[in-house]
């Protein structure tokens, strides 16, 4: 069922919100000259997957979690963008593909080794990872390993229709900072 939703979801957040997507490109290539970030992060079965976002960091900026990131490396429009979660947008493309769900665990970086170990151990890579979700909108982020896997499996362990929705709008209205930079 959940499936059917985020195709839905993407499917009709890109169609309406292109304009918004085509005008952040153009921003940001005044920004930072490349406003589109690739990044290869860990998938369902630990397979990896390239995620997309709108750039809010420098182009210089290490290849590290969020909260080990400095808060120089932001932007000034990164900040903005950040704070709107307009930069998770482009992952809508993501869940169109079948590699992310609307909600799910946050996907990881392969050299985030204590988050791994602890989420392997939960089974929390057995299902594809989100843009949102419970730890997000409890502003959990990775800097808390055992306490994001562990609430990473609470959610898959309850997620139902009504908390699908509650998690997506919680978001959408401000709730959660996500992977705060420091």
């Amino acid at each position: 069922m959940t499936r059917v939703l985020d195709i839905l979801a993407a499917f009709f957040g890109l169609l309406f919100l292109w304009p918004i997507l085509i005008f952040v490109v153009i921003i940001g290539l005044f920004d930072t000259g490349s406003p589109v970030f690739i990044q290869t992060r860990v998938g369902k079965n630990k397979k990896p997957f390239q995620l997309i976002k709108f750039r809010t960091m420098s182009i210089e900026t290490k290849s590290v979690a969020s909260h080990l990131a400095n808060n120089a490396s932001i932007t000034k429009m990164g900040g903005f963008l950040r704070k709107t979660k307009i930069d998770e947008l482009p992952q809508l493309i993501n869940v169109l593909k079948g590699e992310m769900s609307l909600v799910g665990p946050r996907p990881n970086l392969f050299n985030q080794d204590e988050l791994i170990k602890e989420r392997d151990a939960l089974g929390v890579y057995d299902v594809l990872p989100g843009v949102t979700g419970l730890a997000q909108v409890q502003n959990i982020d990775m800097s808390t390993p055992v306490l994001l896997a562990k609430t990473d499996k609470k959610m898959i362990d309850t997620l139902n229709v009504k908390d699908y929705f509650k998690y997506i709008v919680m978001t959408v209205t401000g709730s959660g900072s996500g992977d705060a930079v420091k």
